[in-house]
């Protein structure tokens, strides 16, 4: 296997609840198995994987380390991707884990790792499918895996299905794209300061709507500051109304402890502004991601709008957990590897959980699986993608390898050159 890393520039500033970013290291991996050569990119999105009081250049560095410490345990594939990777996933990882801490005195949170070996992962996956010429959805099924759903479950509901009795019946040829509004993202040209940068590209949001036909936006928000996030989410509510947009999403990252927190902002909403929360699809994570230690019963957030676990679903264990506390929805996400990604999504479809597909400000490579997996999975808007925000000058050469698919356009993004074999790079 081959380990290297991507530099990669923001072109404005990324909030992550407390924390500002302006780069991103790609890890980018080649991985020779099946007589194949797989290839995948992820970000090693510290802020988002690891909030802590360690420096930003500390923890991503230190996830470029696991990078490479954990490619000697990953497994030389005997069976296909699901298999191996789940094994590696339950059987190994948490010891791989706690020897790297160990050795170099730190507290890598488990979603970081996640992140880490997601590359390995899906360049896993890529390879089974270039070594079987096929795309690698098209295997996904009985003939290709050695066991059912109900092996890796340990649940005999899922006798005899595969991930691919849970894909929609036809992919779509364009996906409604999602656009982020970070917290220190400009709204309008009254915001503007002139210090904002001059490269062709959009800095608020209304010239991006209108650039890109955007119909769905995602908004940033506190989590701890009430009265900011409210203010937030009518200032972009009233910006969608204006430009005819169909969807809102909230996402208070994480730090909100208290359900009444997110219900007084709901309903306040719901009094005051009725059409901008007509317009919320759905409310992502606002509580703490590990839920085993915060059991919090949210089902009264979950009867106001629908409430979707993202930093909380690292595997589809979890994904039951968050269900049986009122969670109804999951935003999945193939930096938590492939494999997980699936065996969430084919849980939650099975228990009529909604899902959606997010990225983590997915550049080049990377956004090709994520693209993927919402136009297999099925989700209840599109996708988010919001690297063609932060740094679309890093995917300019994919973009003319895969047009449509890292250009925002009419409000979509195009799948059409994503039906190569393997992951379809």
């Amino acid at each position: 296997m081959n380990v290297s890393f991507i530099p990669v520039k923001l072109r404005l500033p990324l909030k992550f609840g407390a924390e500002v970013i302006d780069s991103l290291k790609v890890v980018n991996v080649e991985f020779s198995a099946y007589g194949a050569v797989g290839r995948a990119q992820t970000p090693l999105s510290a802020a988002w994987a690891w909030p802590g009081e360690e420096s930003f250049s500390f923890r991503e560095n230190m996830m470029s380390e696991f990078c490479e410490f954990a490619a000697d345990f990953f497994p030389v594939p005997q069976s296909d991707p699901m298999t191996e990777t789940y094994t590696f996933l339950t059987e190994k990882l948490e010891n791989v884990l706690k020897e790297f801490n160990q050795r170099n005195s730190c507290n890598m949170p488990l979603l970081a790792a996640l992140i880490c070996v997601s590359a390995f992962d899906i360049a896993l996956h890529d390879a089974w499918g270039l070594a079987n010429g096929l795309p690698t959805y098209k295997m996904y099924n009985k003939n290709f895996m050695e066991h059912d759903l109900a092996w890796f479950y340990g649940d005999e509901a899922f006798a005899g299905l595969y991930p691919e009795d849970f894909f929609v019946k036809s992919v779509p040829d364009l996906l409604p794209v999602w656009h982020l509004v970070g917290g220190k993202d400009l709204l309008t040209d009254a915001e503007l300061t002139g210090n904002e940068p001059d490269d062709g590209y959009p800095v608020t949001l209304e010239k991006w709507i209108e650039r890109d036909g955007l119909f769905c936006l995602k908004i940033k928000l506190t989590g701890k500051d009430a009265v900011w996030d409210y203010q937030r989410m009518v200032d972009v509510g009233t910006i969608a109304l204006k430009h005819n947009c169909k969807a809102l999403s909230p996402d208070f990252n994480c730090l909100v402890t208290d359900p009444e927190y997110v219900n007084e902002i709901l309903d306040k909403l719901k009094i005051e502004h009725p059409d901008i929360f007509e317009l919320l699809l759905y409310v992502e994570q606002p509580f703490p991601y590990d839920l085993e230690s915060n059991r919090i019963d949210v089902h009264s957030c979950s009867g106001r709008k629908p409430l979707f676990m993202d930093e909380s679903a690292h595997d589809w264990k979890l994904v039951k957990l968050g269900f049986q506390l009122g969670w109804n929805g999951v935003a999945l996400k193939v930096c938590k590897t492939q494999t997980g990604a699936l065996l969430s999504a084919c849980w939650a479809k099975k228990h009529d959980m909604y899902l959606m597909v997010q990225d983590l400000t997915n550049p080049m490579l990377a956004t090709v699986p994520h693209i993927l997996l919402a136009a297999h999975v099925g989700t209840v808007m599109g996708v988010e993608c919001n690297a063609p925000q932060f740094c679309p000058a890093a995917s300019l050469p994919d973009e003319k390898v895969r047009p449509g698919v890292y250009e925002r356009r009419d409000g979509y993004v195009h799948t059409t050159k994503l039906k190569g074999n393997g992951l379809g790079y």
